[in-house]
């Protein structure tokens, strides 16, 4: 799996947590699922990720996140 598509199920994955944290214990957690949402964004418009950062200074490979 490429940094890519680790960091879009990172992404998915906590924002799908955030929401039912903030359902079932306390509103709160809709904070988390805001800043991650607004990290895509401006990782869209900078090209700057801290997970893809991350992820490949643990040795995983870059590749394309999306095939035609």
């Amino acid at each position: 799996m490429s940094i890519e598509r680790m960091v879009l199920a990172f992404a998915g994955a906590v924002i799908l947590v955030s929401v039912l944290l903030a359902v079932f214990v306390n509103i709160n957690w809709l904070w988390l699922t805001g800043f991650v949402g607004a990290n895509l964004l401006q990782s869209a418009f900078t090209g700057f990720c801290p997970l893809a950062k991350m992820l490949k200074k643990l040795g995983k490979k870059s590749g394309p996140a999306f095939e035609s």
